[in-house]
């Protein structure tokens, strides 16, 4: 399959759309991104381009359904979609693309859809994983945070600032924020993932994440029999990709560019 710069895909029912930025995933390791709950390809920004600059790697990062100009999704969300997205979605995602090796890049809710693929998909094609504000349980800060920002969503300009990167906001916002407000979400916990998991790992948390605490990394640290590389970013809160994004780049761009040599065989 060739792959334009940007595009769709249909995956597991929906047209997913995507944006691929230097080689193609058939041809060169290949950093897939995973975007956070409120998220999108455009979302990203200039991130995916700067990655790809500081490793060499392709890079490639699409919109979930019920994202960006993606196809939208039924609500309420069933409260495992993030296990749906890792163990439905993103297998045929990855095959349909072309994917040989590489690592994901995920985001808060990126970030636990690429802790859940890695710990239930022994894939020899992935080399590592870069979580960027994971979440592994539900904490209180979290559920309070996500409270908050339905009631600005509803009484500010949220929802006009949001409609930017999203083309059916409504969709993104209640399929999100519906499922991490059910009472009954308050049980989910991947941590039992992380213990599968074969592939070094980097987590990279703001030191003022208003949506979860530095318990997230301890979890990892606790469950995780791979090297994890934590890194925590001083004044960021729960995107330092656009907080601090020089930090962010270059802790990622150094993690997967170790990841991606010390997967190479090694000369005689």
């Amino acid at each position: 399959m060739t792959l334009a710069p940007s595009g769709f895909l249909h995956i597991n029912g929906s047209d997913l759309e995507y944006r691929m930025i230097g080689p193609a995933p058939d041809r060169a390791p290949t950093i897939v991104m995973l975007h956070e709950g409120l998220g999108s390809v455009g979302l990203w920004g200039d991130f995916p381009e700067k990655l790809q600059a500081a490793t060499g790697a392709g890079v490639f990062a699409y919109s979930r359904a019920g994202y960006g100009a993606s196809s939208p999704v039924k609500l309420p969300r069933p409260l495992d979609y993030m296990h749906i997205e890792a163990q439905q979605v993103l297998p045929e995602l990855l095959d349909a693309i072309g994917f040989r090796r590489g690592l994901l890049v995920g985001h808060s809710d990126g970030a636990s859809i690429a802790a859940i693929y890695a710990g239930s998909h022994q894939d020899h094609r992935l080399q590592g994983i870069a979580l960027i504000a994971p979440h592994f349980i539900v904490e209180d800060v979290s559920v309070k945070s996500i409270a908050e920002i339905k009631a600005a969503y509803e009484t500010t300009n949220l929802k006009e600032k949001l409609a930017r990167w999203q083309k059916d906001v409504d969709n993104a916002f209640y399929g999100w924020n519906g499922a991490w407000l059910d009472p009954k979400f308050r049980d989910w916990d991947i941590s039992e993932y992380l213990a599968y998991i074969r592939v070094p790992i980097a987590i990279l948390q703001g030191e003022a994440d208003q949506y979860g605490t530095l318990r997230q990394v301890e979890i990892a640290k606790e469950e995780c029999y791979c090297p994890v590389d934590v890194t925590v970013i001083p004044g960021a809160g729960h995107s330092p990709h656009r907080e601090a994004p020089e930090a962010t780049l270059t802790a990622i761009a150094d993690f997967a560019k170790a990841a991606l040599r010390a997967d190479q065989p090694q000369a005689a």
